[in-house]
């Protein structure tokens, strides 16, 4: 009888131990994010319900205040034009091609302290165009490069990124892009 008794426990305590497995497994589940048809190297996870995902990976500057708890991430709304002289353009043929780039900035409610924009080809090398540090805070702004030679060497997608640097001693982080295709 007593054997009974023990087994019943056992069976009982496997089954708990069980459930709160299977309860683990659906509080936390791993997710693949996509963002603009790319995948998303952390992905995410689902917790209660809630989607949860890496926020450097959004393209936006993030900025955490250690002494408040606060994570901001600041993507200002910026459209970029690209020029050969009064011409817009956004294909290429191959080849070296004078340029300059016009970023129109709004909707940056955070400080920063510089910009750049910079050009990044096919195998990801990326070449400064030109940076600049703000002098004075608002939300709403215009950036135009000088003109610049660059040479398109292969076919494919080039990425014109804008970039911000939150403080002096931070990296810059490209908050919006625009790119062009270089034709044969």
């Amino acid at each position: 009888m007593k054997w009974k008794k023990v087994m019943a426990c056992v069976l009982v305590l496997s089954l708990m131990g069980g459930s709160t497995l299977l309860f683990a497994d659906s509080v936390q589940e791993r997710v693949r994010v996509w963002l603009n048809g790319r995948e998303l190297k952390d992905g995410g996870y689902v917790i209660d319900g809630k989607t949860y995902v890496p926020v450097r990976e959004f393209d936006g500057a993030v900025d955490w205040n250690s002494k408040t708890g606060n994570v901001e991430v600041i993507k200002p709304n910026v459209h970029i034009f690209l020029f050969k002289g009064d011409t817009v353009f956004g294909n290429v043929n191959r080849g070296k091609l004078k340029f300059n780039v016009f970023s129109q900035v709004d909707s940056l409610n955070n400080d920063i302290h510089a910009v750049k924009v910079a050009i990044e080809d096919p195998s990801g090398h990326v070449k400064d165009i030109q940076s600049q540090v703000v002098q004075d805070r608002k939300d709403n702004f215009w950036f135009r490069t000088y003109d610049f030679t660059y040479d398109f060497k292969t076919s494919g997608k080039y990425s014109v990124g804008f970039y911000v640097q939150v403080e002096p001693d931070s990296g810059f982080v490209k908050v919006a892009e625009k790119v062009i295709t270089a034709l044969n």
